[in-house]
């Protein structure tokens, strides 16, 4: 009898270490950047897409238009489709410039929050538009791996 209860202590001590490191290392996942989408139609044919990236305070997310030997930028990838065209660029409202040593160069980047849009032409019937964003973000200490996201967004709505 106490040979069993030995076991189950141990058991329950054992059982509480592996959660107590499974959440330790979760806890330390870092996801600074939240990302949501929409489709707006403008007209029965065209629409306006919204990638927007809600940056966590202390973070930035770079832009765009970065030179090379720089951070990665942003990358907005749309899957090829026959239901839609895009018109033009992806724009990006105008980011904070600054020279960063870490780079040795200027740098432009978001913080708090970004929205990235991109008009597109739709043929009748398409339903969503699939992709993936491409992005690093940094705080005064340290730069995640780039992150790599896939999206779809409905076109139905509006």
């Amino acid at each position: 009898m106490a040979k069993q209860k030995t076991m189950n202590i141990k058991r329950l001590l054992l059982s509480a270490f592996f959660i107590t490191v499974s959440l330790t290392a979760q806890s330390q996942i870092l996801k600074p950047v939240k990302w949501s989408y929409a489709a707006k139609k403008i007209n029965a044919s065209e629409a306006v897409l919204y990638l927007k990236a809600t940056i966590d305070d202390g973070w930035h997310l770079y832009s765009q238009h970065i030179a090379e030997g720089g951070p990665i930028k942003t990358s907005i990838k749309f899957a090829p489709s026959s239901s839609f065209t895009l018109i033009g660029k992806t724009i990006e409202p105008k980011p904070t410039t600054t020279f960063e040593k870490v780079f040795n160069m200027k740098v432009s980047f978001f913080s708090k929050q970004v929205i990235f849009q991109q008009k597109i032409k739709f043929k009748p019937g398409a339903t969503n538009v699939k992709g993936s964003i491409e992005y690093m973000v940094c705080d005064d200490k340290q730069c995640l791996p780039p992150e790599e996201v896939s999206f779809t967004i409905p076109l139905n709505k509006n």
